[in-house]
């Protein structure tokens, strides 16, 4: 591997120096230097814990060590895991003794697999018992605090003349503590994943991001979730575009408007008991378990305004109706078609199941229209 390879090179030259008659200082801080580089960074996460941990759950992690190949024989290797909070990951070279959580089965060997030539400590049945929470700030809830795993251990290196302690710290993780808190920890987990900027002090992120960043972070989102090629639209992304702006009549660009995280999750919608992204996360959720064959072939629009509906049903034969998804429920679709009687289109709510029950979309076969005609007695 390249980092062993490294550890080699860098080996020998400090070989070659010590035959130097000449003492070079700066040669030799820079070997050092590299050197400790090399070994601080020679641990990783290899399996990120899951990045919403419900307390008495039990998951799995797996640290790597790059250069396993050349961990001195003899002692076993333990890495212990601890969950720090924001205040001890941007202090990681002094942490106090404060505990935050006590973290069960956090301990594990490193282990050599010639199979595939690793070497891995795998934490199995890892579970929080109990989290120390931080003084919130203002309106902060318990979903917007971040957490994460530190791993540590001391280890030494062939070719090295003493042990090196070495950290190493998993990405953000939200803990929680009943299954009503889990979306509003996975938007906390989303904006940090999608904003946060290379090389941040842990765990800043922006307060605003730009509606082309959060477009394309809501695009990839629901794609990922719903395992589907067919992305959101201009019209898709328009119409979100309106609903988290509350702007449902302009028409322009939205693109370089700025979206806050008070937006995004923090502020109901107006007229609604829920946020825009509690909203989103329930059409994404839908889309997932019942609708990924219909959105995949371009059957439904799903993302559209009653005024684009019914622009689109104006002049459409009675009994055309299209798909989209509710505005007033979360995780709910509706129906809108041409009313028979006075040729006006109508929205007609209906729950998921019953919608699934009666209605049987059509294949795509020989047809892109999201719009279908049937018969209304």
């Amino acid at each position: 591997m390249w980092s062993e390879q490294l550890l080699g090179i860098n080996e020998r030259l400090r070989q070659e120096y010590m035959l130097v008659g000449t003492p070079n200082p700066a040669c030799k801080l820079q070997l050092e230097n590299l050197l400790h580089s090399l070994i601080d960074s020679s641990l990783v996460v290899e399996k990120q814990p899951p990045q919403v941990i419900k307390t008495q759950s039990k998951f799995s992690t797996t640290v790597r060590c790059l250069l396993g190949e050349k961990v001195m024989p003899g002692k076993p290797v333990v890495i212990k895991a601890q969950i720090v909070n924001e205040l001890q990951a941007k202090n990681l070279g002094n942490l106090h003794s404060d505990t935050v959580a006590e973290l069960i089965n956090n301990q594990s060997i490193l282990e050599k697999h010639p199979g595939n030539k690793t070497t891995c400590a795998t934490f199995r049945n890892m579970s929080v018992r109990k989290i120390k929470r931080a003084d919130r700030k203002g309106s902060e809830s318990v979903t917007e605090e971040k957490f994460a795993i530190l791993f540590s251990t001391e280890i030494t290196y062939v070719g090295c003349d003493t042990s090196y302690q070495i950290q190493m710290i998993s990405l953000p993780v939200v803990i929680t503590v009943h299954g009503s808190q889990d979306s509003n920890a996975l938007a906390t987990i989303l904006w940090d994943c999608a904003f946060a900027r290379p090389d941040r002090v842990p765990f800043a992120v922006p307060d605003s991001v730009s509606w082309r960043e959060m477009c394309q972070t809501l695009n990839c989102k629901f794609t990922s979730e719903v395992n589907t090629q067919h992305n959101l639209d201009k019209f898709n992304q328009h119409f979100l575009a309106q609903k988290i702006f509350d702007k449902p009549d302009f028409s322009g660009d939205f693109s370089e408007m700025m979206v806050s995280w008070a937006q995004f999750n923090k502020e109901v919608l107006p007229g609604r008991s829920f946020t825009f992204w509690q909203w989103f996360e329930g059409v994404t959720e839908l889309s997932k378990k019942h609708l990924r064959p219909y959105w995949s072939e371009g059957l439904i629009f799903g993302f559209i305004g009653k005024h684009h509906l019914h622009m689109i049903l104006a002049e459409r034969p009675n009994g055309t109706f299209l798909l989209r998804f509710s505005d007033s429920e979360i995780g709910g679709i509706t129906i809108a078609y041409v009313s028979p009687v006075d040729r006006k289109s109508k929205i007609s709510s209906l729950s998921a199941k019953r919608i699934l029950r009666s209605v049987a979309l059509p294949t795509a076969s020989g047809t892109s229209m999201r719009f279908y005609t049937c018969t209304l007695m």
